[in-house]
């Protein structure tokens, strides 16, 4: 009686701990309140949402097995707001816990609104391109052929909170003594490739990324093609600017008073989500949706020297606000 009272007890305390975490510390990641993902907005919300549902299906399941050694305990819900800005401020009001988000996004969580968040994955593109730059766009049968033929003239960018379809550029052309007309915001690349397509404006910044090892071209403009075949040969890049950091995925700091926990779940995250970029499925949804070939572990340090280019950026930039 002694032996089986005894083994009872020890069989409690060992399993107090783990016990404790989740019932202390799941407050977020239950089924009543998962762990909330927001992507940035894209022209295929539906796509990206679908695809989600094959993201969070693996993350729950890894994630569960690290930190519970169970296929299922720990539980997330994927949404696409409006805008970018939307992402950031959902950090401030606890609507979001982890993001799929653009660096610049990142800047203002970190160093504007001070929200406590972490860079907790790096996005890779292509052939392990760990950087991509804007590119300034026109009409190959407009007047703009130059930067310097951008004087006065109308000009898009993408989102105010866009990395590479604002911040980067406008800066790169106050440095380079450009001095724009009508300045209009077209929220996404697409949008902005459309424009110049059709003449709306004279000239436009959105992303590049150089061309894939077979030589085709993986740009802003590509993503124009099913609805303007024609658009590689119309649209040309006049100007490049400097390469940016990858966008980083994002994870509220303070979504549990336990560090401890806190760092477990950063760590589980991490390492589920860069599981998945290497499945074969995983690999052919990220890169399909975002443009995705990897995820590496990364840290708010990385960021540092990008920080900096972007304090300096956003002074210049306020003139197109």
């Amino acid at each position: 009686m002694f032996h089986k009272t005894f083994l009872s007890v020890v069989l409690v305390l060992l399993l107090l701990p783990l016990m404790g975490c989740k019932k202390d510390n799941g407050a977020i990641g239950t089924k009543e309140n998962p762990l909330k993902i927001m992507y940035v907005p894209s022209d295929d919300s539906q796509g990206i949402m679908e695809s989600s549902k094959n993201l969070i299906q693996f993350l729950e399941k890894r994630v569960s097995q690290i930190l519970y050694g169970a296929d299922e305990g720990f539980y997330f819900k994927a949404s696409v707001p409006n805008s970018y800005i939307a992402v950031v401020e959902s950090f401030g009001t606890a609507r979001a816990d982890l993001a799929i988000m653009n660096t610049f996004g990142y800047y203002l969580l970190r160093e504007e609104k001070k929200f406590p968040v972490e860079a907790i994955l790096r996005v890779m593109r292509g052939k392990g391109e760990l950087e991509y730059k804007s590119q300034i766009i026109a009409r190959k049968d407009s007047k703009v052929k130059s930067l310097s033929d951008l004087n006065g003239k109308k000009f898009a960018f993408t989102d105010p909170a866009s990395t590479s379809g604002f911040v980067i550029p406008s800066a790169f052309l106050n440095k380079a003594g450009i001095d724009l007309g009508e300045v209009v915001f077209g929220i996404k690349h697409d949008a902005v490739v459309t424009m110049v397509y059709q003449g709306q404006v004279d000239a436009g910044a959105t992303y590049y990324f150089p061309p894939a090892e077979d030589g085709k071209e993986r740009d802003a403009r590509v993503r124009v093609l099913t609805q303007f075949p024609d658009a590689l040969e119309k649209v040309q890049v006049i100007g490049y600017t400097d390469a940016i950091p990858n966008a980083p995925w994002v994870l509220r700091a303070n979504m549990y008073s336990d560090q401890e926990w806190y760092g477990k779940v950063r760590d589980a995250i991490a390492q589920a989500a860069a599981e998945y970029a290497k499945t074969p499925d995983g690999l052919e949804r990220l890169k399909k949706e975002w443009g995705i070939t990897g995820l590496v572990p990364t840290t708010d340090a990385e960021y540092d020297e990008a920080i900096a280019v972007f304090k300096k950026a956003r002074e210049l930039a306020k003139k197109y606000e």
